[in-house]
């Protein structure tokens, strides 16, 4: 099959952001958002046909599928080390670009009636268009230092898409804030990229010389593992943990996370695209992608991943069960998912002989990598239908919400539907992948397992107390009686919908298939290997899983779904210091404020500040007036005056015939 058409996946949305950034402040607004929307329906489109070719083509004797590379080229030649940039695909970044444009598209039609009006319209689509060509230039990529370019360009369109409301303060804080705390953890990232380049000779992800270009020939120099180890067994773990800490800071694990929820300053419908679907899954897609050389080389390590996971899911479900802003709410979420999806990934292990994985390995892989993909449908129409809620009520607080069911019919379908999938109700789609990431950790360990299970049951309740506070509960009136909240437009509501047939599409399905033991032809898609893996629920995981979503989902319904909330008030009245404790998200920000100011800039920087200014400045300012000084000395020598000059020479002339004579 030719793949030469792929380079068109990243021209296109390359092509929109050039033309709306330079031209756009002169389009009309409806002609930048069909210029910016119609590039990512052709991307999208290209997506669907990539995945269509790649995945019904021939495969491997082994079941499995290839890994091509339509294109590759040396950017920088550096001796054996070069800067290579490229195209690769294999099962998960062909999924990657599945879920990446689906989600984007949705986005940008979305986003004709929820931005309509707002000043700076061609520039937030131009900025939309340069976030997507990086993800997907990041997922495509054939080698780390490529990633990394990408990873940057990610970093810099969140920057610009969190802070486009530059003219308030909190967008412009917390867009610095995100930059500053994912470059902080990106550095992590460029050490270990340099370690690994450094020992092993190679950027890329070629590990055992089965990548190939489509005439058959290799596009690069494979990885030498074997030198890295030869130069000592710590190399690639310490590699590898530095790389987790930049994907940690990208995708918001514990105590990287503080970005996300301020992030919420943002347009909504960036919220969507960049935490729920796309930027936030890149440290996730980075352990994936590394996957072989973790198992291989550094199983040990992975215990790491596993219980910053563990700790990060429970600690960000906990808060979000005492948010009041609805979209923080869905952020805690993300982060908590988000850690699913590390803590699924962290309990692969190798087989018995350490050369291959077993069915626990793939079946980790698998669940973290289908979560993934059935995460970014469910919580893009969680956010998007936050934005409909927004856009009704001009408010982020469930305060001011309540009976608004009555208003947005299809807004509330969506909303629950996707409130399904999360808490992990059969035939929705995140009961399949949840389910299975459970299965896993009880295979690892019954301690994660029992906790993940936990942490599924604080995500249902939270949930369904995000959903009864915003549709049902009680209905500000005096509110409403100013302005009468509305289902929003078409173009917003088109998008919901789309979403909610996939989740349930899907959901339905691979539900059907766990059960059935005919679940491989999806399963096949994102194993570690590409072989074929049938997915198999195991019913003892499965029944306790959904018995306690339901008890969970009953419990939130039982508290808040009626107008008053006796119950809710007593556990406030009850336990107020810890619920205040949850609330400011157990005073994370106010420790990074501590250890900032009191700390480093307070013990560290206002030393430094004062060497800086007082030793260094003052040696050169010493240097300076030294020069100065005796320049105005010696200028009386240089006054032109033949008689100085005679008087000099006679002095220097005794002075020295005194010496030689002395000598």
């Amino acid at each position: 099959m030719d793949y030469s058409f792929v380079f068109l996946i990243l021209l296109l949305p390359l092509f929109s952001f050039i033309v709306l950034g330079l031209a756009g402040m002169k389009m009309p607004h409806k002609t930048a958002g069909l210029i910016g929307t119609t590039s990512l329906g052709i991307v999208t489109a290209l997506s669907y046909y990539t995945a269509f070719c790649y995945f019904t083509a021939e495969r491997g004797a082994d079941g499995a599928f290839a890994t091509l590379v339509p294109y590759n080229f040396t950017w920088l030649p550096l001796g054996q080390l070069n800067f290579d940039l490229g195209i690769m695909l294999d099962p998960i970044s062909v999924m990657m670009l599945i879920v990446i444009s689906t989600v984007s598209l949705m986005v940008h039609i979305y986003s004709f009636g929820y931005m309509h009006g707002e000043k700076g319209f061609q520039r937030y689509y131009a900025y939309l268009s340069l976030f997507t060509m990086s993800m997907l230039g990041l997922v495509v990529a054939t080698n780390i230092f490529q990633m990394y370019l990408f990873w940057e360009l990610v970093g810099v369109s969140s920057y610009l898409l969190i802070g486009f409301y530059y003219p308030l303060q909190p967008a412009v804080s917390a867009s610095k804030k995100a930059f500053i705390v994912t470059r902080f953890a990106d550095m992590f990232f460029l050490i270990g990229i340099l370690i690994f380049g450094y020992y092993t000779g190679s950027f890329s992800f070629s590990f055992a010389g089965d990548v190939v270009m489509a005439d058959g020939t290799a596009p690069f120099i494979p990885v030498d593992v074997m030198k890295a180890v030869a130069a000592g067994g710590f190399i690639l773990p310490t590699a590898l943990v530095l790389m987790f800490i930049g994907g940690a800071g990208k995708s918001a694990m514990f105590p990287l996370h503080i970005w996300l929820p301020d992030a919420m300053e943002g347009p909504t419908p960036v919220s969507a695209l960049i935490h729920a679907a796309t930027m936030v899954v890149a440290g996730v897609f980075q352990i994936a992608r590394l996957f072989p050389l973790w198992v291989e080389y550094a199983p040990g390590q992975m215990s790491i991943v596993v219980w910053v996971g563990v700790f990060t899911a429970f600690y960000a479900a906990a808060v979000a069960c005492a948010q009041s802003d609805i979209k923080r709410v869905l952020a805690f979420s993300t982060i908590s998912q988000i850690a699913f999806m590390m803590v699924a990934l962290g309990v692969c292990m190798p087989g018995h002989h350490g050369e291959v994985l077993d069915n626990h390995a793939q079946l980790g892989f698998m669940a973290s990598m289908f979560h993934l993909f059935t995460h970014a449908m469910f919580k893009a129409c969680l956010f998007l239908g936050a934005g409909c809620i927004i856009h009704a009520v001009h408010s982020n607080e469930m305060s001011t919400m309540g009976g608004l069911r009555k208003y947005m019919p299809v807004t509330h379908i969506t909303f629950l539907i996707s409130c399904l999938a999360i808490a992990g109700i059969p035939f929705f789609s995140g009961f399949s992948s949840k389910d299975e990431i459970i299965t896993a950790c009880f295979a690892y360990s019954p301690v994660v397992g029992w906790i993940m299970t936990g942490v599924a049951a604080m995500t249902a309740f939270y949930m369904f107390r995000l959903y009864y506070g915003i549709f049902w509960g009680t209905e500000n009136k005096e509110l409403h009686a100013h302005h009468t909240p509305h289902e929003a437009p078409l173009n917003m509501t088109l998008p919901l919908i789309v979403l909610c047939v996939i989740t349930v599409g899907v959901g339905v399905y691979t539900t059907i298939a766990g059960f059935a033991g005919w679940g491989g032809s999806f399963g096949s898609f994102v194993t570690a290997s590409g072989a074929e893996y049938n997915i198999h629920f195991d019913l003892q995981v499965a029944a306790t899983s959904t018995i306690i979503a339901i008890i969970s989902i009953a419990l939130a319904t039982y508290i808040y779904k009626g107008e008053k909330q006796p119950i809710a008030d007593k556990l406030y009245r009850t336990f107020p210091k810890l619920h205040r404790a949850a609330y400011k998200r157990f005073y994370m920000d106010e420790v990074y404020m501590f250890v900032t100011h009191k700390i480093i800039f307070r013990c560290v920087s206002t030393p430094i500040a004062w060497f800086d200014r007082h030793v260094i400045d003052g040696t050169f300012d010493f240097l300076a007036w030294g020069a100065n000084e005796a320049g105005e000395t010696i200028r009386p020598w240089q006054s032109g005056d033949v008689r100085k000059y005679a008087v000099w020479f006679i002095t220097g002339t005794v002075a020295l015939t005194l010496v030689l004579l002395c000598i």
